[in-house]
């Protein structure tokens, strides 16, 4: 447990260390919200006449996480080319507790940058209250999550951050594109809802989406269900490559 939290820790001091980091994280969804969503809430209203940047919004904050928290696992890439990981791996800390450490600490970065992007909720036409704030804040913690062990599994057999980055965009990408993040999935062609369905963003979004829209794709209990087999998926993924790494 003390190898869990000290490699959570570790993480947390590298995200504050980097300022840059912090403040360009802010940037790009400032970018799809007012650039973007008000290009094109000229042109196209969202469903149920929800105005297109108050629509977006859960995708634009779901996109923030999703990027922070799958990039994140860069660290281990970093870690293995400067010889700290092989040290990490070579001592008593199990393979669960580094999976975990990383996975809790790529999650908590990616919440903080996602809790900064709700200052955008009242200029995109969404009030926010206590109870929405706390309901968004494990929201995000659930998909962090995810997206965080499944940046741990591309990461665990990586051996150059040019290939994690390569390889992260691959996924990441069509992850954001299928999620619904930016159209809604009802009406879309049926194979691209066959792919939005074994999209885990595409469920974590729509949460985001029963806590600040009147609308949403699927049913409470599908989101969550779907999502929690993802984490597991992800995370026993992760701790199996890394026993092999070592």
């Amino acid at each position: 447990m003390a190898a869990l939290w000290a490699i959570f820790y570790r993480e947390l001091i590298r995200y504050f260390r980097e300022k840059v980091r912090i403040i360009t994280s802010v940037v790009q969804p400032a970018i799809w919200l007012f650039v973007m969503g008000g290009g094109m809430s000229a042109a196209f209203t969202g469903p149920d006449g929800v105005n297109y940047r108050t629509f977006i919004f859960p995708g634009i904050v779901g996109m923030t996480v999703l990027f922070s928290a799958v990039f994140s696992s860069i660290s281990i890439v970093w870690d293995r080319e400067f010889g700290f990981l092989k040290e990490v791996l070579v001592s008593p800390a199990s393979r669960e507790s580094i999976v975990l450490g990383k996975a809790l600490g790529g999650a908590t970065t990616s919440v903080i940058q996602g809790t900064i992007i709700l200052i955008f909720a009242p200029a995109v036409g969404i009030n926010l209250t206590f109870s929405m704030v706390v309901k968004a804040f494990f929201t995000m913690y659930f998909i962090a999550l995810t997206m965080a062990a499944l940046g741990i599994v591309i990461a665990a057999r990586m051996q150059s951050m040019q290939g994690f980055q390569f390889i992260s965009n691959f996924i990441v990408m069509p992850l954001f594109f299928l999620s619904g993040a930016i159209y809604p999935l009802k009406g879309v062609p049926n194979w691209l809802s066959a792919l939005a369905s074994i999209d885990p963003l595409a469920y974590g979004i729509d949460l985001l989406k029963h806590v600040f829209l009147p609308y949403h794709e699927y049913s409470l209990i599908t989101d969550v269900l779907v999502m929690t087999v993802f984490l597991i998926m992800f995370l026993f993924l992760g701790i199996i490559l890394f026993k092999k790494d070592g």
